[in-house]
């Protein structure tokens, strides 16, 4: 099955996963789950904003760090800039924070309130062994994805 057909499906198991849950944390622990469970990354995850800075949430796979600071590594910079980034190779990107010596790429796509389109609430952070992991199709569909990881408004 190609990469897109596979994230159609992750679409409308995630929808059906969600479907009449409120609570963010048990939402962030099962998106986390069956997206490293059916897409095989590393490091599946996501980091929420509190207290000025992102505190670990959710995730699948090896011990991460706790705490990042506003536009700090990839997860910082993701959340000041208030959009996905994708990083085909985690040593050219400038201030990247190695919460392990395995991952090789990322994409860290944001997730804002329902009630307030401009407040970054929570990134989604995936991490991969493998250089260039990550395109406009991750992009696509994880952005879709984190959009029903949103808090109740």
């Amino acid at each position: 099955m190609e990469k897109e057909e596979r994230y159609q499906l992750l679409v409308n198991q995630v929808r059906a996963l969600v479907e009449g849950e409120k609570d963010q944390i048990a939402i962030m622990s099962n998106v986390a789950a069956v997206l490293h469970q059916e897409m095989k990354f590393w490091w599946t995850g996501f980091y929420r904003v509190k207290n000025d800075e992102l505190i670990l949430g959710p995730f699948q796979g090896p011990v991460a760090c706790m705490h990042i600071g506003f536009g700090k590594g990839v997860c910082g910079t993701a959340w000041k800039q208030r959009q996905t980034i994708v990083v085909p190779d985690v040593e050219e990107f400038p201030g990247h924070i190695a919460c392990s010596s395995a991952s090789r790429s990322e994409i860290v796509v944001p997730i804002f309130s329902k009630d307030d389109s401009e407040r970054v609430i929570a990134v989604l952070d995936i991490d991969s062994e493998h250089l260039n992991t990550f395109d406009s199709i991750d992009q696509k569909y994880l952005e879709e994805i984190c959009l029903l990881c949103r808090e109740e408004a």
